[in-house]
């Protein structure tokens, strides 16, 4: 599982790029069947397995407002002598549940094959190998215990009676409920917390007005978040989206924190814990919020008398203030004896 910058990026020649977050890949080395021969790029068998199971299993999955991950699934196939794509299905969605995914239910497929002599018919459920190469159909039915999603057939005889299609999804959905039925004693449901080796992501939205301020200067803040917390932020300045990722929980979160610092509007009347930026004769410059500064005037910065407020305070320190005006050229006045009397009350009522 990863962000949304792992997604694969596919190039259409009639339309515009556009990308995945789920794939289902599907390896099938030569050695799974005794051949020996070189490894080289996925051939048409591995492409078109893959794309089966991978329908199979778009089916169940949460969409990506709930659940925004990449998902990739990789299915290594070791032998084959039945459908190793319904066997891809199967793994897959064993995996999905136990890294956490909440997909909505198991997915299973079983091969179904025929055998036709004249007017003599024989279905064939669960087809091995040899059923595959002597029988007259190849029918891959994958789903739920409530449908199908996704199928394959290929036939070597010139028609399928629409009886015989029926009865093979019929026999096809009894076993495939018995194949879940075993699946289920594996895991049920899916993990309520997530593999630890996937990223821990937050998603949320911001006003597209506040996109630049959370960028900065050159990209100065966002810079500055990323390098403090450790977390990858992706921005999506067309929707106003933000995406958080990190390997820590407490990295993601503390990012978010800093980016709803840089989009808040000063409130008046809050106290907050600010950070001295320039210490003057008349009072100090105060950071309550990142690029928002308010003058603490001398008079209010001590309820006793002070000479100069360098005796009192210097650049770096963080004192609590208390907003007490916003003028109407958005200049912020503060103080600091005015917070430290509330919350010395705030202790003393608790």
């Amino acid at each position: 599982m990863g962000t949304s910058a792992d997604e694969q990026i596919i190039d259409g020649l009639q339309r515009e790029e556009v990308t995945k977050s789920f794939m289902m890949h599907y390896n099938f080395p030569p050695f799974a069947v005794g051949e020996v021969q070189a490894l080289r790029a996925p051939g048409r068998r591995e492409i078109g397995h893959g794309l089966l199971a991978e329908r199979a299993l778009l089916a169940v999955l949460p969409s990506p407002d709930d659940f925004p991950y990449t998902i990739r699934v990789v299915s290594d196939i070791l032998e084959s002598n039945g459908s190793s794509s319904m066997a891809s299905v199967c793994g897959g969605s064993l995996s999905l549940m136990d890294a956490g995914v909440p997909i909505s239910e198991h997915v299973a497929g079983v091969g179904m094959g025929l055998v036709k002599e004249k007017d003599k018919v024989l279905i064939l459920t669960d087809i091995q190998g040899i059923e595959d190469h002597f029988g007259d159909m190849d029918f891959k039915i994958a789903g739920t215990r409530k449908g199908v999603t996704a199928l394959q057939l290929d036939i070597k005889v010139k028609g399928v009676s629409l009886e015989v299609l029926k009865a093979t999804l019929e026999r096809a959905r009894e076993v495939r409920n018995e194949i879940i039925d075993f699946m289920e004693k594996v895991i049920k449901k899916p993990r309520r917390e997530l593999s630890t080796h996937a990223p821990r992501i937050i998603t949320t939205s911001v006003p597209l007005d506040k996109i630049g301020e959370i960028i900065g200067p050159g990209g100065k803040n966002i810079r500055r978040i990323i390098k403090e917390t450790g977390v990858e932020i992706d921005i999506d300045d067309m929707e106003g989206k933000i995406t958080i990722a990190s390997m820590d929980a407490y990295g993601a979160q503390r990012a978010l924190e800093l980016i709803k610092e840089i989009i808040e509007e000063p409130k008046v009347g809050k106290i907050y814990q600010g950070k001295v930026k320039k210490v003057m004769d008349f009072g100090v410059f105060v950071e309550i919020l990142p690029g928002k500064v308010g003058l603490v005037h001398i008079s209010e910065l001590s309820d006793r008398f002070i000479k100069k407020p360098s005796d009192l305070v210097k650049i770096g320190d963080v004192i609590p203030v208390k907003l007490i005006r916003i003028d109407g050229m958005g200049r912020m006045s503060l103080s600091k004896k005015r917070a430290e009397k509330e919350l010395a009350l705030g202790k003393k009522g608790s």
